[in-house]
């Protein structure tokens, strides 16, 4: 049993090992269902979903309805976000991942455009918003419950180590769809093979139930009760009305910042890329596939690296540090992937995808946790996570898919979206205070 550094609560390590492993199994679910959903977008959507368009305009419908997903995220956050900081961390997250499982499997059973007509989008859309308010907390309660566990010192190498669950989740997703387009061709691909990964859903979904069903409750739940009691009792006793102070407001616009460009450049890397490399470049469909599932091996060393490096030399300066190398870098990453060079187009979306996206993300859910306090921090959380998603993710694919349509399918417009990501999260980080090692169990926020 080891004292956490900064509080009164102590922390069993056991309890420590169930709670990254819950986290873990969540977050692999939610990008294993992420990555699903967008390869199946860019790959056989449009086709099973919107035949009758042409291929770049059934691109962009696919990547319309992957962002009504987004929309649902909102919503779910704010619902769920509230369940967990009043009724506590552990019972939202039975809710989110049981959610979000079950509607992915189920698109897996929707009937094809060809068989039903309209309602076929529509049943897509629908599963998609079921699938989005699961999603909307279940990262970001899963990324407070670890950080609330964790001891000062390792928080951001454990917090980063359930971060490797977008990259098992992002593996399975594109080992499961690499197997599927190498074996399944034709016209079984569009009739019953592309429904083979979400059924894989349903598995990690009653996996993570399972493990979820011996987590105890986040300790800084029960520190919140009693701070709060304690704080009730001073504005009790004193006479005069007490002024509420105003904070947080930064804290949240920081927190979206560096959301909004990890989310951004995930979008465009993780899910745009794979359109334009089959529909724009008239490549093979398992050439992004294949530098997805290396990006995803390559990050099981980057994520718990910068997780270590965020600890010991501050998660401020190494957001700073990634972003602006992002930046730096889209351009000829660009010129890399536009070459048409298999092994060019792997190595420059690899590196890009480890510093861009999984880079970042291996700070995210630590570093929000900290500039949030323990009395609304899942809710906090979750909407920066989830607004900044909204505008980032949900709409950045389509916004791409759009732009390099109207301009024949140039690369220019992917290489600044992807610079505009990296810089609001470069001046998020740069006006932000360093929070690292901050008490997780002070009420109000940092800034």
């Amino acid at each position: 049993m080891e004292k956490n550094d900064n509080s009164t609560y102590q922390i069993e390590t056991k309890e420590l090992v169930k709670v990254a492993a819950s986290g873990w199994l969540g977050t692999a679910m939610e990008f294993m269902d992420f990555q699903l959903y967008s390869l199946a977008a860019a790959i056989v959507f449009n086709k099973i979903f919107f035949p009758n368009a042409s291929p770049a305009m059934g691109l962009i419908m696919s990547m319309g309805t992957y962002g009504a997903g987004y929309v649902a995220r909102l919503v779910g956050a704010y619902m769920f976000g509230r369940i967990g900081d009043k009724m506590g961390r552990r019972t939202v997250l039975f809710v989110t991942i049981t959610l979000m499982g079950l509607a992915s499997t189920l698109i897996g059973f929707l009937p094809t455009y060809e068989k039903v007509g309209i309602l076929a989008p529509i049943g897509l859309v629908v599963l998609r918003i079921f699938q989005g308010l699961g999603a909307g907390a279940e990262i970001s309660g899963a990324g407070v419950m670890v950080a609330e566990f964790s001891k000062v010192k390792t928080r951001g190498l454990i917090g980063s180590l359930v971060c490797l669950g977008t990259s098992s989740g992002t593996l399975l997703a594109n080992l499961i769809w690499t197997i599927i387009l190498t074996n399944i061709k034709g016209n079984d691909l569009l009739t019953w093979g592309w429904r083979i990964p979400f059924f894989a859903s349903f598995i990690v979904m009653i996996a993570a139930i399972l493990i979820r069903m011996f987590v105890k409750e986040s300790p800084v739940m029960e520190e919140k009760k009693k701070l709060l009691l304690k704080e009730r009792e001073e504005i009790g006793k004193n006479s005069k009305p007490v002024k509420a102070e105003r904070k947080g407001k930064k804290s949240f616009l920081v927190a979206l910042g560096l959301r909004f460009g990890q989310a951004g450049n995930s979008g465009v890397l993780q899910t745009y890329l794979a359109g334009f490399v089959v529909t724009v470049l008239l490549m093979q469909k398992t050439v992004a596939t294949n530098a997805n599932i290396i990006s995803s091996l390559v990050s099981f060393i980057t994520i718990p690296v910068v997780g270590y490096l965020g600890d010991k030399f501050g998660r401020r300066k190494i957001y700073m540090i990634l972003s602006f190398a992002m930046a730096v870098y889209a351009i000829p990453m660009m010129m890399m992937i536009n070459s048409k060079n298999v092994v060019l187009l792997t190595i420059g979306l690899v590196i890009g995808l480890n510093v861009g996206c999984q880079g970042m993300f291996a700070l995210e859910n630590v570093m929000l946790s900290e500039l949030f306090g323990s009395k609304n921090r899942v809710t906090l959380v979750s909407l920066a996570k989830e607004i900044a998603g909204l505008i980032a993710t949900g709409f950045g694919p389509l916004i791409a898919a759009s732009w390099v349509s109207a301009v024949s399918g140039s690369w220019v417009p992917i290489a600044i979206m992807l610079i505009i990501f990296s810089l609001s999260t470069f001046f998020s980080a740069y006006v932000s205070e360093d929070v690292t090692g901050r008490d997780l169990n002070d009420l109000d926020d940092a800034a």
